[in-house]
């Protein structure tokens, strides 16, 4: 688990592919004096387990599964990451909840300076932009982000100069794509709505619990 706060940024060493999976090294400024092999290191939002520490560096294997959902299957030596090590007990939660389970890739459509900020504009797919929310938070290449709005095929986000300079948004340009990870709490809510027995797609709330309406009446739904 994660609070989609940066601790320091990254390069990619190299990628080798083994089969469906990869093996991925990466040069890290990290403090990696508490870290051992075994543990979780988020690595531009994609939660990977550490297999190997080297000098200024770690090494992780990458699941098919994840290249599939991720950035990572066309990162190339060179190229900037995000890193944070897991959240430990007593750790302040400065972002908000993140798993490192990344949902899906997004492409940046725009950017926008306003005053000392810049205004992302991201694609996403529509699937998932029913878990995005305006004001709600969403992870974007493991950065804990506040939407500004959202649309159904997009979303914008404001970026400061703190967020810009100590991350891999600052030098994302239009047309980069970005792993994404919409908000754990959206999930579970929506697993909590209650199915009407009829099957027709409507919804009842017969044992008092969660449904469409009472979503609605709190503002969950527009």
């Amino acid at each position: 688990m994660f609070t989609g706060i940066v601790a320091a940024m990254g390069s990619i060493r190299r990628l080798t592919l083994r089969g469906e999976d990869a093996l991925l090294e990466v040069d890290a400024s990290l403090e990696m004096d508490d870290v051992r092999i075994g543990d979780s290191i988020s690595v531009s939002g994609a939660c990977l387990t550490v297999t190997a520490l080297k000098e200024a560096g770690f090494t992780v294997d990458v699941s098919a599964e994840t290249l599939s959902r991720t950035t990572l299957k066309t990162i190339k030596a060179g190229d900037p990451v995000n890193l944070e090590k897991a959240l430990r007990v007593g750790d302040r939660l400065g972002g908000h909840i993140v798993l490192g389970h990344v949902d899906g890739v997004s492409r940046i459509l725009g950017k926008t300076v306003r005053s000392q900020s810049v205004i992302f504009c991201f694609e996403i797919d529509p699937e998932l932009s029913r878990y995005v929310v305006a004001k709600g938070s969403i992870t974007v290449d493991g950065i804990s982000l506040t939407v500004n709005r959202c649309e159904k095929d997009r979303f914008y986000v404001n970026i400061i100069p703190h967020t810009a300079a100590g991350s891999t948004l600052g030098v994302k340009k239009a047309s980069d794509t970005v792993n994404i990870e919409t908000d754990i709490l959206a999930r579970y809510l929506e697993k909590l709505i209650i199915a009407s027995p009829k099957g027709n797609g409507e919804t009842g709330n017969p044992a008092g619990g969660v449904d469409m309406a009472l979503l609605a009446r709190h503002g969950f739904l527009k």
